[in-house]
This record gives C-alpha cells, structure tokens and sequence, in this order.
C-alpha cells in the first residue's frame, strides 16, 4: 500500500508541476526552484492548500468560496504536507513555507489570501490561504483537449510569474552613424562611447573613403559583420575572437584598419600585434594598427604596453595621431599661420 501511495504523491505532484510551467510558473535552472527538492515542495504546499492528498483528485480540491471553510494557515500546511506528503519539516519552518512558496504562489494568483482575512498582517496566524476560483480548472482539465485554452485564458487574464520576476533591464541606447549613413543603437558605457567615437571621429577624420566591415557592442556582440568583404580580403579563417573591436577599409588607399577600443584592456601591445598580423597574412592591403583611448590619462596607463609600428588616437584629441614608427614622421612641422 505504501508503494502505491508513493506512485499516487509523485503523480500529483507532477500534476501540479505540469500545470504550473503551463502558465509561466518560475521553475527554470536560474529560478528559486530550480532544484527537485524546491519543485517538490511547492508542489506539496499547492496541494495542502488545495486539500488534495495522494488518494484524492483534483476535482474534489477546495477552493475559494466553496461553502467548505476551508482556508489553512502556513502552520497547516507544514502539518497536511508532514502527513500525507512524507515530509518532516519542523514547526519552526512555517515561516519558511509562506516566504519561499506561498507568496510566489499567490503573486501567480493561483493561491489567494484567506477571502475572510485579506487584510491580515504579514505574520498574523489567523491568516490562511486558499485555491483561486479560476484556478480550478487548469487542475481538473489538464491534459484534456480544453485544457490549452483554459491555460491562454488564465494566463491573459493573469499574466506570468516569471516575465514578471524578469524584471528585463532597460538600457540607454547611444545611436551612432556608421560612414554609409545607417544608424545603429549601442548599449550605453565608457567602451562603447569610445567605440562611437572611432567611427563617427576617426574614420572620416583618416581615412579617405571609410568602409566598415566589422563592429562589435559589449552587450550585443556583433552589430556588424560583412563577411563576404572580410573574405574577399583574405580574412576567411578565424573566430571572432580574434578581429578588434572596429575592422575599416579606406577603399582609396587600400588600407586596412583593425581598430582596439581601449577602456579597460587589451591595446595593441607586442604580443597583439602579433596576433593581427597574423589575422591579416593572407590580406595584400596595407595594415594599420590602431590603439584608440578616451585621453591622455587612459593612455598614460598603457603607454608602456603599445606596441612599435602602430598608432595611437585619443577621443578627446580627435584631429591628431600618435605614431609608434620610429623615423617614419620625423621632420619639420610648418609653422601656424597667424
């Protein structure tokens, strides 16, 4: 007998959980019920509220306004589920079974406040809780062919649990102008500034006739990939690991530009620069390494790491370039008109 009651539990318990993910109930791995042992307890208080045991069914649940007065308190609960459910739960846990079950099942709405006491404090014991009248259903139905309308009603009319407890985050988007005209959004941050400044000041401040091929966002990843130009270039064999923040073509020069927007790391150092050149063995254009930076002080924290044979720019200075080349530039500068 015990066995067969053990195989009735875990059939209820099922029920509940099935109907439960049905309508958008948290029990994904990233949700607070993410273990079998968290889903078997809510599980367990839904069916104490319920008055279900193993040897019941669904449609003999109570429910709210039912004339059956029957609306137990969370110390209730923990006695229904010790009994019935095989649990051992100490009298102390009452508390834990309203904070960690009961108040996510009421959010849901398929779990209501005592109708007599909806007002009662937060730790008034003369509390209890009951089975929502519209609840019913998605218990007494599940499985049958009303059952997916039932479940697009409820969750019309009550929404879900887990969009709610998403709570998704909205950014701030800072819109940038690419050099054929498009607009594209990038989430807002200090990298992604520096990143709209290198297209929107650099490119057409250097390079003659600007094409991007490659830009990324630190919350989207990739916002522009032109695969088939970075092929046709030689660019055909690596990951996206690999290419630099910002990848340009000037078309009337015929250089090609990998672009590192440096915030917190990873400017052209020696070992870097080895890296992209790599990247760009098989490319016959003109390579130019660039190391872009808010200010002087951003680059003063990684002047020692830049490597020879590249170039720095620094936002907050757009018209002028650092070279890392050696005698390359040294000569005379004309003087300033008056």
């Amino acid at each position: 007998m015990k066995a067969i009651n053990a195989e009735l539990q875990r059939l209820k318990e099922d029920n509940v959980l099935l109907v439960l993910q049905a309508i958008d109930f948290p029990l994904g791995p990233d949700s607070e019920f993410k273990t079998e042992l968290r889903k078997r307890r809510l599980a367990r208080i839904l069916l104490a509220v319920a008055n279900v045991t193993p040897a019941s069914s669904f449609e003999e649940m109570s429910i709210q306004g039912d004339g059956r007065n029957y609306s137990p308190r969370s110390r209730d609960i923990l006695r229904f589920i010790n009994q019935h459910y095989g649990e051992n739960l100490s009298e102390g846990s009452y508390d834990d079974i309203r904070r960690a079950n009961l108040d996510y099942l009421v959010e849901a709405g398929v779990v209501i406040r005592s109708a007599n006491r909806p007002d009662a404090a937060t730790n008034d014991g003369t509390r209890g809780y009951s089975i929502a009248r519209d609840a019913k259903s998605l218990f007494t139905t599940a499985g049958n062919s009303k059952w997916p309308e039932i479940v697009k009603a409820w969750k019309l009319k009550h929404g879900s649990l887990e969009a709610k407890l998403a709570r998704p985050r909205i950014q701030k988007m800072v819109p940038v102008k690419l050099p054929d005209g498009r607009t594209i959004e990038l989430s807002e941050g200090k990298h992604n500034t520096l990143q709209k400044a290198i297209v929107e000041q650099f490119l057409p401040r250097f390079l003659k006739k600007p094409e991007l091929l490659y830009f990324g966002d630190t919350a989207k990843k990739v916002l522009i990939n032109e695969t088939k130009a970075l092929n046709a270039i030689g660019l055909d064999d690596f990951d996206h690991d690999m290419l630099p923040d910002v990848v340009a073509i000037d078309r009337e020069r015929e250089w090609l530009y990998f672009i590192e927007a440096v915030h917190s790391a990873n400017p052209v150092s020696r070992l870097r620069h080895l890296h992209l050149e790599r990247l760009g063995a098989k490319c016959p254009l003109g390579k130019v390494y660039v190391s872009a930076f808010h200010d002087r002080a951003s680059f003063a924290k990684w002047v020692s790491d830049q490597s020879w044979e590249t170039e720095v720019w620094l936002a907050s200075d757009p018209s002028h370039m650092i070279h890392f080349n050696g005698d390359r530039f040294l000569g005379p500068h004309p003087l300033k008109a008056d």
